[in-house]
């Protein structure tokens, strides 16, 4: 079950779809960071505000499964989620539905974190997980 969920919509635009209007599978990726993005926006955190603080989060490992190709002009729904809070490492599952709700994409990224100023790994930070914590409670209420 998952602790955090959100969802997002993005329109398939042209320049992202291959000769025959599909979306390039490539695509895929940049939609997991542009949900992940507006769900760290919902919790009230940006990427800038999490370097800002000291934090980087680089990308350590993806996973993407093509179930069914996405087109042209086509509104995506890309729901995000968190299974499990963060440790040394924060793994976002996304699931992208097309328009008709049918599931045509899964996939996963594993960030890691990262001192701005050094460089060298940490565990996530403290105030990371308050913000996780107080979201997941607003969820839940």
């Amino acid at each position: 079950m998952a602790l955090i969920s959100y969802s997002t919509q993005v329109r398939v635009r042209y320049k992202d779809t291959d000769q025959m209007g599909i979306m390039h599978h490539s695509n895929y990726v940049v939609l997991y960071e542009q949900a992940r993005t507006e769900w760290l926006r919902d919790m009230g955190l940006t990427y800038a505000e999490i370097e800002r603080r000291g934090i980087m989060s680089p990308i350590i490992e993806v996973h993407s499964r093509y179930h069914y190709p996405a087109f042209y002009d086509e509104v995506l729904t890309i729901k995000v989620s968190m299974e499990e809070m963060p440790a040394a490492r924060l793994v976002i599952a996304s699931e992208v539905f097309n328009e008709a709700g049918k599931l045509i994409n899964t996939g996963s990224v594993t960030l890691g974190f990262m001192h701005v100023s050094t460089r060298r790994p940490c565990r996530a930070p403290e105030w990371f997980i308050a913000a996780l914590e107080e979201y997941i409670a607003k969820q839940n209420a």
